[in-house]
């Protein structure tokens, strides 16, 4: 008797391994439930593997069209195509999903990720800008700048105890201080060139602007040097009376030529931060 036990146990073991075993060869990311699904989905991601990740949040959205998990695979999608390359692919996606899910509890991470997804959009920009080779797409650059700065100042507004919000602040300083550089590599150009009133205009904008940012003291020289240029030695003089006084170290201060060489030809300091 106790032989037949056993038997039958053996049988019912190796059959339920069996019937799991077919399943598990006939199961696809058409027919998993949904919580195998996102399991597969976030594994892959986890593992690096962003094409597979993608495929199976697509599939998961598609075939369950609301709900948490749906939700969250939304999020998740978004960051497996930020990961891959697809900057276009992520930035609608999370678009997308914050527009929908304004009040969701992850809408924090939504406006970081954007901010990343055009935050690493803006790399080389300058270096483009150096090159004069494709002038839209340093425009184009220029305006990721500006909505990366946007989507990180949303996010500190709104979220301002958030856990990502140091992070985003400390970005938003380096943007400020990137798109304060940008004009000052185009006024210096124009210096250079001699198109004084657009220097002066573009140092203007920056001391109006980027109040707080280091490229202020350089504006301020650039300013005082299109002033005298354009032989407007009053207003000359009160500008340079008010970079003496907020920056005594300038070397425009001690150099009248100054600059010798264009911070136009100087490359940007990298981001240090970590994401």
């Amino acid at each position: 008797m106790r032989a037949t036990k056993i038997t039958i146990l053996l049988v019912l073991a190796l059959s339920m391994s069996a019937c799991s075993m077919f399943r598990s060869k006939k199961e696809t990311i058409d027919t998993m439930p949904i919580d195998r699904l996102y399991a597969n989905a976030h594994e892959s991601l986890e593992h690096s593997d962003y094409a597979a990740a993608e495929k199976a949040y697509e599939r998961l959205i598609a075939r369950f069209p609301s709900g948490e998990i749906n939700e969250q695979s939304q999020i998740e999608l978004a960051y497996a195509q930020y990961k891959d390359n697809k900057p276009d692919d992520a930035y609608s996606t999370i678009n997308r999903f914050i527009k929908t899910f304004p009040t969701h509890k992850h809408a924090d991470y939504a406006y970081y990720l954007r901010g990343l997804i055009n935050f690493d959009r803006t790399a080389g920009f300058i270096e483009r800008y150096l090159s004069r080779s494709d002038s839209a797409s340093t425009r184009r650059d220029q305006g990721f700048n500006l909505t990366a700065f946007d989507d990180f100042s949303q996010l500190t507004r709104r979220y301002p105890n958030s856990a990502y919000a140091t992070d985003a602040r400390q970005r938003m300083i380096f943007l400020r201080n990137q798109l304060a550089q940008f004009e000052i590599n185009v006024a210096e150009y124009y210096l250079r060139t001699k198109s004084y009133i657009a220097s002066a205009d573009r140092a203007q904008y920056v001391i109006e602007h980027y109040q707080q940012s280091p490229q202020t003291a350089d504006a301020l020289a650039i300013l005082t040097r299109s002033y005298l240029a354009l032989d407007r030695k009053p207003l000359a003089d009160q500008t340079r009376q008010v970079l003496a006084l907020n920056y005594p170290d300038h070397p425009y201060l001690t150099d009248p030529e100054w600059p010798h060489h264009p911070s136009i030809w100087r490359k940007a300091i990298p981001f240090s931060g970590h994401h």
